[in-house]
């Protein structure tokens, strides 16, 4: 049994083009991937800029990948994170939530997440006010599928320390206070989870009152110590028989789009074969189908320095060698490699802190 796979595009960091979207999807849909949602805290439209209207080339990109994704039967959605709304929900923030509401409607968005992720609350009764604000949603638009990202979004305790101690029972009161319908956006055990296990989700499906929508941090690279490592290896620690105790699944991508195709098959592979799957032998097949044999080969020779070692561990000669090695490799993962050694890719803690 494979759940429904997808791409969740919620990175910090440079915003990918709209060819980047289009490219990964064609790769992984054949392998099961179904859905997109884009959220990426890059676009300020979204996130702490979410009052303000799209500017017209954004949002014909956006309309454009509506249409492509509805024309192969991709599910797209998009990914709100309208800033601080829970600690005033007044008539303001309400005529401009409809607004921006209104304009996903009008340019083919049909699912709709309203992520409260990464923010600070000063409100008490957190759940519930959410929960009422995503009532509100739910009651004046038509979308065809609506979620959440709760503030706590794992039992992680450095979501307490950066955005304050979760309420008591704030898991379970928001689980009430939304409709059964509504997805919850849920990482595991920790932000970027070193495993998810079917125990876990049973016990966090009996507080939400349903069966999370798991926004898998890996293969994500952003943040400045993350953004310094290439994460190409394939997935563990996700055992097969979570697939029925999920909604979803939908992986955080990497910066780079291309490179992300190769964890992302490797998802996919350990759920096809369950208790078979190989992660060594399943990345040296996904690296063969994205970038061919001879690349393969050369990713997998160059693995312990580009995704352990990382830019700051590796030396100049070391580093010119990479360059001129997939320098001379004509395919966009290797474009992508290089750029990742010049520190394109790198994330600062500002760009953490003000996307």
């Amino acid at each position: 049994m494979i759940p429904k796979l997808g791409i969740m595009e919620g990175f910090y960091g440079p915003l990918w083009q709209w060819a980047d979207r289009r490219a990964l999807m064609t790769l992984l849909q054949p392998h099961g991937y179904g859905f997109y949602w884009y959220a990426p805290k890059a676009d300020r439209f979204l996130r702490r800029a979410w009052q303000a209207p799209h500017p017209p080339e954004v949002a014909a990109g956006i309309a454009d990948f509506a249409r492509w994704c509805d024309d192969r039967d991709i599910e797209f959605g998009i990914g709100l994170s309208p800033w601080e709304i829970f600690n005033h929900f007044d008539d303001t923030a309400r005529r401009a939530l409809a607004d921006k509401l209104a304009f996903f409607e009008s340019v083919g968005v049909s699912r709709l997440a309203i992520l409260f992720d990464d923010m600070k609350s000063d409100t008490p009764d957190l759940a519930r006010r959410q929960g009422e604000i995503i009532d509100w949603v739910r009651q004046r638009t038509g979308f065809r599928q609506l979620a959440v990202c709760p503030s706590y979004y794992s039992d992680d305790p450095v979501l307490d320390r950066v955005f304050g101690e979760r309420p008591p029972g704030y898991l379970e009161e928001l689980g009430r206070a939304l409709d059964p319908e509504v997805d919850v956006f849920w990482t595991g055990e920790e932000v970027c989870s070193r495993e998810i296990s079917p125990g876990h989700l049973c016990r966090v499906a009996g507080q939400l009152r349903r069966r999370p929508l798991l926004w898998d941090n890996y293969p994500v690279n952003d943040g400045d110590r993350m953004s310094r490592h290439l994460h190409l290896r394939g997935f563990t620690g996700r055992p097969a028989a979570n697939a029925g105790l999920v909604s979803g699944h939908a992986i955080n991508p990497a910066l780079q789009p291309t490179l992300t195709a190769i964890p992302a098959l490797t998802l996919a592979r350990s759920y096809r074969q369950g208790e078979d799957y190989c992660y060594g032998e399943a990345f040296r097949e996904a690296a063969q189908e994205v970038v061919g044999q001879d690349m393969a080969d050369q990713l997998l020779t160059d693995l312990l320095v580009l995704q352990d070692a990382g830019l700051h561990r590796i030396s100049d000669d070391k580093a010119s060698t990479l360059k001129a090695t997939y320098s001379a490799i004509n395919h966009p993962a290797a474009r992508e490699i290089v750029r990742w050694l010049a520190g394109d890719y790198q994330v600062t803690d500002e760009m953490v802190q003000t996307q």
